[in-house]
């Protein structure tokens, strides 16, 4: 019985043309963010409509002695079935085009909030450069052992989140399910996954609308893809920040 995650990051925001810290600030998506969520959307869909029969033939079906995994007959298995999201409207306002065409409804989650970048939110990288070098190069180098002044460290971040994640899994065992949240969070979650230090959380790249898929199978998780993207055709904006 495997268990599918499909992460999603949120779509671009309003103002997103700078490289700002929104954090915890609830700023809404852009026009550009709902086209490249629907993109992610039937990138999704199209998955789902494979991932049966690419887990049938997987060599992966021995390693975890998987023999009741769905064959590519399975209609259930081109569902989603779960929803859940960030509390932040623009994950809710993407969760809810993912859900869409499954009728289910996102369920929102704060524990998958992005982090809270204390005095730093809402600032440009740029006046956060002039107004606190010294920190700012140090969270740059370490983000574990250095946090934005007043706002939330990654030892505290990581404990809601991968709780938030490990009681949506616990519902949905054998369930494919989608968890829509941000660049930090999603970010952190992907780390945990693959066992990696979260001082290399900046080594993982999130663009806007990213899709990222993990297998859940009996002995171990199974990272499928990391940042992938179906919006290159809407001029895709790069991610360069944990928080935007």
């Amino acid at each position: 019985m495997v268990t599918t995650l499909y992460l999603v990051r949120h779509g671009a925001l309003v103002g997103s043309g700078q490289k700002r810290y929104n954090g915890s600030i609830d700023t809404p998506m852009s026009e550009k963010g709902f086209e490249q969520v629907k993109a992610a959307s039937a990138f999704i869909a199209g998955h789902l409509r494979n991932a049966a029969c690419s887990r049938y033939l997987s060599y992966l079906r021995d390693v975890h002695g998987s023999a009741g995994t769905a064959d590519c007959r399975d209609k259930e298995a081109a569902v989603m079935q779960a929803v859940y999201c960030s509390d932040l409207t623009r994950a809710v306002t993407s969760a809810g085009i993912i859900a869409e065409p499954y009728g289910v409804k996102a369920v929102r989650v704060p524990g998958l909030r992005e982090r809270s970048f204390g005095e730093w939110e809402g600032m440009t990288f740029s006046e956060i450069k002039e107004r606190f070098p010294a920190e700012f190069e140090a969270w740059a180098r370490n983000p574990l052992t250095h946090s934005p002044v007043g706002g939330e460290n990654t030892a505290e971040v990581k404990e809601r989140v991968v709780r938030a994640l490990g009681e949506i899994l616990g519902r949905h065992k054998g369930n494919n399910i989608a968890v829509v949240a941000h660049g930090g969070v999603n970010r952190i979650i992907l780390c945990h996954i693959l066992g990696m230090p979260l001082e290399n959380i900046f080594r993982i790249e999130q663009d806007y609308a990213a899709v990222n898929i993990v297998e859940f199978w009996e002995k171990y998780p199974v990272v499928k893809l990391i940042n992938g993207s179906s919006t290159a055709a809407l001029g895709g904006d790069k991610e360069v920040s944990e928080g935007k």
